[in-house]
């Protein structure tokens, strides 16, 4: 009687035992179901992100061999001029418009020093770039870059966002061409139109030289497209590589190299200063002084009441008169110039000031360039020792100019 009562204990553990395994064997049907479901979605999932993998390759094959026909086309057209003698120097030249690409406030503000580290900067730019292109040179390369633009426009608005001082910017554009006599800098005047007819012939004269390799070009493209179009026409586009200053994708109407600058260019313009008024004109002053063609504005609405120590010659008056504003136009303006505006000036002391003022160079021919005010022009052209200046001869007269010394009519031969 005592083995029945064990016998269904025994059936019950069974039953237990054998519904626990029926519900894990189910459990595990179904959580298998679920990831053969899910392994399934993966499946399709990984096949179309494949494909579209698949698609964007094949995209970018087809571009890169489209990129390389086009260069190849480019390298074609250098390859295939006539003319090109081996012996030659080869040209690597350089054009900028000064009035599009003005160099960043850190180099400027630095003066000489600024100058020669841009002109360092850009050659260093130029060498990666043709390295970068396994540009072959045959001779000793021969670099060149020549920028054209408005300096005084330029200089007005550099002094009125107070990025440098006039002194900063003339002691950097010395450093910058000093740096290399091939590097220059060119004012044209006052027209936007004069740089761009300058660029323009440039880039259509001396591309077509043999022995150029490359002609960097920077600036606005867009006064220049119909220039680009006649050199694609005769296959000279191939020399052409364009300056970026900015990483902005812009669209591209010519197949052209492109490289790419940073930390040389500002990538915005300077907003445009007031235009002052010219050396002859007065404005709206009622009352002037003039001597021999020199100008001295007097209004009686400034209240100039400074007045002139007789006891001390001009050059000693604390401050002493600014001899730009007195004789022609200060660029400056009285807020900036560190000498005086607002002294009254009597004829006999204009004729004083200006003669003075001779015996100063002026720093345009000084500096090797052209002035802008030519006869109106306050310093002194000419070394008022003449040719045989005797501080010429020991390389100490401040007239470096070269023209600031001119030879005697009978040294001519006149």
């Amino acid at each position: 009687m005592a083995a029945q009562p064990m016998g269904e204990a025994n059936q019950l553990l069974w039953d237990e035992t054998l519904t626990r395994l029926l519900n894990l064997s189910n459990a595990t049907v179904r959580r298998n179901t679920d990831l053969q479901s899910r392994v399934s979605e993966l499946e399709v999932e990984l096949a179309v992100w494949k494909q579209a993998h698949s698609v964007a390759l094949e995209a970018s094959e087809r571009e890169s061999k489209a990129h390389n026909v086009q260069i190849a086309a480019l390298n074609r057209q250098i390859a295939s001029l006539d003319g090109f003698n081996p012996n030659q120097n080869p040209l690597i030249l350089c054009v900028i418009n000064g009035d599009d690409y003005i160099f960043i406030p850190e180099l400027i503000s630095q003066g000489y020093q600024g100058g020669r580290a841009a002109a360092q900067q850009f050659t260093k730019a130029i060498a990666e770039h043709l390295s970068n292109e396994d540009v072959h040179v045959y001779g000793r390369l021969s670099f060149w870059i020549t920028i054209y633009f408005n300096k005084m426009d330029i200089t007005d608005a550099l002094i009125t966002n107070n990025i440098c001082t006039q002194e900063q910017w003339e002691a950097f554009l010395a450093g910058f061409t000093q740096a290399s006599p091939r590097f220059s800098v060119v004012d044209v005047g006052y027209s936007k139109d004069a740089v761009e007819a300058k660029i323009k012939e440039y880039l259509q004269t001396f591309i077509r030289f043999p022995q150029t390799l490359r002609v960097f070009f920077g600036g606005d493209e867009s006064p220049y497209e119909t220039t680009f179009d006649a050199l694609e026409k005769d296959q000279m586009l191939g020399k052409l590589v364009i300056l970026r200053t900015n990483s902005l994708v812009k669209k591209e109407s010519h197949t052209v190299r492109l490289l790419q600058l940073e930390g040389l260019f500002t990538t915005e313009k300077l907003p445009s200063p007031h235009k002052k008024l010219s050396p002859l004109s007065v404005g709206p002053f009622s009352a002037v002084t003039t001597n021999g063609g020199l100008i001295s504005p007097q209004s009686p609405t400034r209240n100039a009441d400074r007045r002139i120590d007789p006891s001390l010659p001009l050059h000693k008056q604390n401050p002493p008169p600014c001899n730009e504003h007195y004789l022609m136009t200060c660029s400056k303006g009285p807020v900036v110039c560190k000498y005086s505006h607002d002294y009254i000036l009597t004829a006999e002391q204009l004729v004083s000031l200006g003669s003075n003022a001779k015996k100063a160079p002026c720093n345009w021919l000084k500096n090797g360039l052209s002035c802008p005010f030519g006869d109106k022009c306050c310093w002194g052209h000419i070394c008022p020792n003449g040719p045989k200046c005797f501080h010429l001869s020991k390389g100490k007269c401040w007239f470096k100019g070269e023209a600031m010394h001119p030879p005697l009519p009978g040294e001519l031969g006149i």
